[in-house]
């Protein structure tokens, strides 16, 4: 998935600069009222580092960066403790969402890497806060950064892509249809499938860990000028995503039903291991600022509203993409927080109590 939902993007511009791979884990303190956050461990340093995700094993994640100097993220893969970093893409144009294929010795992510070496330019900043939906394909690599194979041909903005519990499938949001909509496809780019038709952007999908159901998040204008002027915007490649709600269906795409009413920006859902909730990123409680917490809610709740919600986080800062480990003793995710220069992005992952 792009760099969803980092509403201080703008800001993350330090170069990075990563310990050594034999350095030791760093203990960082929660805040007050992460009591579900114990032994935290800081596992980047410096620059942007975002949407990491675990291997089916547990023993690795593969993540997206700015390090080395470079102005658009490449993806890289570590062990679970930070240790024996590499660069798995092939270091042109510009990366996102990558992702453990079964056995964890091939990974799927999506690149504009066939329209040009170099990175997509940045929108011009007078269109607002809107995200660049660039030139993304699928492609598959070995776990060396070697093999890397082109998966889909839609030359338009395709990403966001998860696999499915069994491994069998591929979601993932695209522009192929000429809107920001919701497919599933085999492993090997057949049957592809759409699973959202309406007008208004659906993506960041994530499948129940039975496979069953799919969570993501959308925003779909009501009237005709909301609607005009989101397809002005798709013209131009951008949309706009300040306010986005999670929302839930089958994993055939039908039952598609809302889980929150909370307002501004709610994204980068994901499932708690037994499927019964939903763990994701908003900033409801101030929709202008970057400051976004992590919470929980029900996944059967209907148009849940804050008092609905259990917080995780309790950071002034950015904190987001939270994916909790195979078997889910733990939880990764990406903050501002501890960061040595304005808007570092870092890794961390605690011990989760369920308690």
């Amino acid at each position: 998935m792009p760099k969803l939902f980092l509403m201080v993007a703008a800001l993350l511009s330090a170069v990075a600069c990563e310990r050594p791979s034999s350095a030791p884990v760093v203990i960082v303190p929660a805040h007050p009222g992460e009591s579900r956050l114990q032994n935290i461990r800081q596992l980047t340093f410096g620059g942007e580092n975002a949407e990491a995700y675990w291997s089916g094993d547990g023993r690795w994640i593969t993540f997206q960066s700015t390090r080395d100097g470079r102005t658009c993220d490449q993806q890289y893969i570590m062990r679970a403790d930070g240790s024996d970093l590499n660069r798995l893409s092939d270091g042109r144009g510009k990366t996102t969402c990558g992702w453990f294929l079964p056995g964890s010795d091939r990974l799927f992510f999506s690149s504009t890497t066939a329209h040009d070496d170099a990175c997509p330019v940045r929108p011009d900043p007078s269109s607002g806060y809107v995200w660049p939906l660039d030139r993304y394909d699928l492609y598959t690599v070995n776990r060396d950064g070697t093999g890397q194979t082109r998966l889909t041909n839609y030359d338009v903005y395709t990403a966001e892509a998860v696999l499915s519990p069994d491994g069998r499938s591929i979601v993932f949001t695209s522009l192929k249809g000429g809107d920001l909509d919701i497919y599933t496809m085999n492993v090997d780019g057949t049957n592809v499938r759409q699973l959202t038709t309406t007008v208004g952007y659906d993506g960041g999908p994530w499948w129940s860990p039975d496979g069953k159901q799919i969570v993501y998040r959308a925003n779909h204008p009501q009237d005709a000028e909301a609607i005009q002027q989101y397809r002005d915007l798709l013209d131009q490649r951008l949309v706009k995503p300040s306010k986005v709600e999670l929302y839930v269906m089958n994993a055939d795409g039908s039952g598609q039903r809302q889980v929150t009413a909370l307002g501004g920006a709610n994204f980068g859902p994901s499932w708690s291991p037994d499927g019964t909730q939903i763990i994701f990123s908003s900033n409801f409680i101030a929709p202008r600022s970057g400051n976004f917490e992590l919470y929980l809610v029900d996944a059967l709740a209907s148009m849940a509203t804050a008092d609905q919600l259990e917080r995780i986080t309790t950071s002034d800062v950015f904190d987001g993409f939270a994916m909790f480990s195979p078997d889910g003793k733990q939880l990764m995710w990406a903050s501002n927080r501890h960061a040595k220069t304005t808007g570092e992005t870092n890794l961390f992952v605690a011990d989760f109590s369920w308690e």
